[in-house]
């Protein structure tokens, strides 16, 4: 406001002083039917409207747009936004996804080892430097580490595969689910077989998907589309980036706990099957930055902020329930063949 305030004053004040310039300089002309102004002056005087009066018009005419141009400027906003994901299946795609697997449910693996996930990362990008998407491999890198770090309970080690750089401003600015930008970006770019993780970082800037923190599918999905499996996430959403809040890496753990078979803590609310996990509380709504005690649905235990498939702040998830990491097993070996 203050801003505002400041911009039009100066501009009445601009206003007032050209006042003032064309009164003393009013004298000399007289108006006439043929012409707005119509000098009456000595030659003289006409060299002094010509070199002076005029280069006070446009200066003062400068000043004004300046002024202007302040009063309309929208500054830059930094603002933390609630966490938004653009994994969100029908109900009736979820009955249909949940029925198939009770049919053809597999048992988790067991073994000694680790179960590694191959990971293709895909660099999509306006141009060449940071806010257009050229993310370094540091934080590629670092990205997988700190997945590695969330699901280090889970028996699951993610390892760089490949990386791969696409200057693309449609898919940057554009990639959505269903949509044509995302559809060419994938079919393009995807690698692997169902059981290799696909990440694309793109900018989320315009379009149906402005404002995501990222996307994915399902493993149910992989045999009637190959090519579209994969996970999205805002580039800057990645450890260190710009992201207010999210910019921790687990945008990409929420979104591959989709990839892996998870839906969302609130999924369906306080009623129905839920996120068909039974150790997670049921949960009403999504939950925005970490807000400890929330209880949403009565009688099902305080709500699980903390759970990396909430919406909550980057810094307040932690955790995935043994529920969770029984679910995914299961899934991915149903589905992925892991």
């Amino acid at each position: 406001m203050l801003r505002v305030a400041r911009s039009e004053s100066t501009g009445y004040r601009m206003v007032d002083l050209w006042k003032g310039y064309f009164n003393q300089w009013s004298l000399y002309f007289k108006y006439s039917e043929r012409s707005l102004f119509q000098t009456q002056a000595p030659p003289l005087l006409h060299l002094v409207n010509v070199f002076i009066l005029l280069p006070m018009l446009f200066f003062t005419i400068s000043l004004l747009a300046l002024g202007a141009s302040s009063v309309f400027a929208v500054p830059h906003l930094n603002a933390t936004i609630p966490r938004l994901c653009g994994t969100s299946p029908s109900a009736e795609k979820i009955a249909a996804a949940e029925a198939h697997f009770v049919a053809n449910k597999l048992s988790p693996k067991v073994s000694a080892t680790a179960t590694t996930i191959s990971v293709y990362w895909h660099v999509i990008q306006a141009g060449t430097s940071l806010t257009q998407g050229n993310i370094p491999d540091s934080q590629i890198t670092g990205s997988i580490s700190a997945m590695n770090t969330h699901y280090a309970s889970s028996g699951l080690t993610f390892v760089l595969a490949g990386t791969t750089r696409t200057t693309n401003a449609n898919w940057f600015n554009s990639a959505a689910p269903d949509t044509s930008y995302q559809t060419a970006m994938k079919t393009a770019l995807r690698q692997g077989s169902a059981a290799a993780l696909n990440v694309y970082t793109v900018g989320f800037k315009s379009g149906s998907g402005a404002g995501l923190l990222g996307y994915a599918t399902f493993p149910s999905d992989y045999a009637s589309n190959p090519k579209d499996d994969g996970v999205v996430i805002l580039y800057s959403s990645v450890p260190g980036g710009s992201a207010t809040n999210y910019n921790q890496g687990k945008s990409l753990t929420h979104e591959t706990g989709h990839w892996l078979g998870l839906y969302h803590t609130f999924q369906g609310g306080c009623s129905g099957s839920g996120d068909y996990v039974s150790d997670t509380p049921p949960e009403g709504s999504a939950a925005s930055g970490c807000p400890t005690g929330r209880d949403t649905c009565s009688g099902g235990g305080v709500d699980p902020i903390h759970n990396y498939m909430d919406y909550s702040y980057d810094s307040c998830m932690t955790e995935f329930t043994a529920g969770q990491i029984t679910r995914f097993k299961s899934q991915i070996a149903t589905y992925r063949g892991l």
